[in-house]
């Protein structure tokens, strides 16, 4: 065990500087359905990065900057970010009833989804309640007049259903900006974390070099 902490430590002094997105927790199970009707679940993104984030269907003004970082980062992505062999989808779920996949859709299009990198979610009030509030730990609070209180944000997941990155709020830095440069790094760590540089990488979570 010492032999190999010391050659990821020595690993790490020779390849600096590496920056890794923090292994925050493990993401929540869900099984859901997207706007073409079928089956969105935790175990199908296995192997995809997944950018999640949150919205009612009719969500109007709300949503109006999260929806264009959304489509900001699907289209830099391709020109931006190299992931390697990897996927990059972006889920919204939505914080409704048990939508069917017609409403779904029609959320997908007034915001951009093109239902295929970018598709929207949902299934029944309690299940979206238990996933977003306590799986993904954002805000949400169905009131009895049907309306949505929710905190908007982005929770980004790797292959291996581990929240890497989650941004809760807007500062002086866009939100696509920051999205698209953490997916950058996980990129990077993805396509670069094999053979001897592995040890690197791993000491650079040990030292919590974040970016």
């Amino acid at each position: 065990m010492g032999g190999v902490l010391l050659g990821a430590v020595l690993a790490f002094a020779v390849l600096q500087p590496i920056k890794v997105l923090p292994r925050i927790r493990l993401a929540p199970g869900y099984a859901l359905h997207d706007q073409h009707g079928d089956p969105l679940t935790s175990e199908t993104a296995r192997g995809s990065i997944t950018l999640y984030s949150f919205a009612p269907l009719d969500c109007g003004e709300r949503c109006d900057d999260v929806f264009a970082t959304l489509r900001e980062v699907r289209e830099r992505a391709r020109t931006e970010v190299d992931l390697g062999d990897v996927d990059l989808q972006l889920v919204t779920v939505a914080l409704a009833d048990d939508p069917t996949a017609e409403q779904l859709a029609a959320a997908a299009a007034a915001s951009g989804a093109d239902g295929e990198v970018w598709r929207w979610a949902g299934g029944d009030v309690d299940r979206i309640r238990t996933l977003v509030g306590a799986g993904f730990r954002r805000y949400v609070e169905f009131a009895p007049d049907g309306t949505v209180e929710f905190d908007p944000g982005f929770v980004l997941v790797d292959g291996a259903g581990v929240v890497r990155a989650e941004l809760r709020y807007q500062t002086e830095s866009p939100d696509a900006d920051r999205l698209v440069r953490r997916l950058g790094v996980l990129g990077d760590e993805l396509r670069l974390a094999h053979g001897p540089a592995a040890a690197a990488y791993e000491a650079a979570h040990l030292f919590l070099c974040y970016a």
